[in-house]
């Protein structure tokens, strides 16, 4: 790490970042590799890639901060009882974009978040197959670095220039009427909308670094899927909120699966009328 990642505003973040980077390194060998894929329990696939990268990231993580708790994508069978008592932890996906992975894309990545009471205290988001970081937090600012050499601030678009158009970044797998309604009223008011998909928590990325203006998730998630690049985007004076407008939280509950959401800049002028849409789904047709 250079000298310019020691002095990011949060002492653990430049060896998380450092961390998450090692991750992707032992993810690589398996990459394009013809790699064995298993079925977990709730029929999402894992390969010998996202084991070998859990191992690491827990036992790296563990060292780094002993009193910090890990809950990893790969290890989260953990008793509510048990969950409930953390102040702090560590929310892990150690391959994000398994079936990316798989299909032999690059749009999977390292994810890394630390919790406290729920709330993001810092994401990181990492690239295996180019070295590419995102990273932040609210509060701290949010950057993104393509080696270990570099390092540049990011932030979300609040309005269009001339010329460009409304982009909304979406999944490449996942959908839901209740998303196509939304996207619909959004072009009612807005316009010509122009869809980006991609894979992973990528498409936070897109909206930090002001490549995208809005990521409406109406389909299922886990909390490790959104919590590292929440982080970034907070950081990059965006928000991701729930349908109601309330801000999106991590809390100690039974089911880690996350209610639906809207990732968007905090201050865009159409930020309201997104909201509105949103709102209405909830409403009797």
């Amino acid at each position: 790490m250079t000298n310019a990642f020691a002095h990011l505003p949060h002492p653990l973040l430049a060896p998380v970042i450092e961390m998450a980077r090692r991750a992707g390194e032992v993810i690589l060998p398996y990459w394009r590799a013809d790699v064995a894929v298993m079925t977990k329990a709730d029929e999402s696939p894992v390969t010998a890639a996202d084991l070998a990268a859990h191992h690491l990231l827990v036992a790296g993580l563990q060292a780094l901060a002993p009193d910090i708790h890990v809950l990893s994508e790969e290890d989260a069978d953990i008793p509510l009882s048990e969950r409930a008592t953390w102040e702090r932890w560590w929310l892990v996906d150690p391959l994000d974009g398994t079936k990316e992975f798989i299909a032999g894309s690059e749009e999977f990545t390292v994810n890394i978040a630390l919790i406290e009471r729920g709330k993001v205290v810092f994401g990181v988001v990492s690239m295996p197959t180019n070295n590419r970081c995102y990273f932040g937090g609210a509060g701290l600012g949010a950057w993104r670095s393509d080696d270990e050499n570099h390092l540049a601030p990011i932030r979300t678009r609040d309005v269009l220039a001339a010329g460009e158009v409304f982009t909304v970044v979406a999944s490449r797998r996942h959908t839901s009427p209740e998303q196509e309604r939304l996207l619909a009223g959004l072009s009612e008011s807005l316009g010509e909308l122009q869809l980006t998909n991609i894979g992973s928590s990528l498409k936070f990325c897109l909206l930090a670094e002001g490549a995208a203006d809005c990521y409406p998730r109406l389909a299922p998630t886990s909390q490790w899927d959104t919590a590292a690049a929440q982080g970034v985007l907070e950081g990059a004076r965006g928000e991701v909120l729930e349908l109601s407008g309330q801000t999106f939280s991590y809390p100690a509950r039974e089911s880690l699966l996350n209610p639906f959401f809207l990732a968007l800049p905090a201050n865009a002028a159409w930020h309201g009328k997104l909201l509105e849409l949103a709102k209405g789904l909830n409403r009797p047709s």
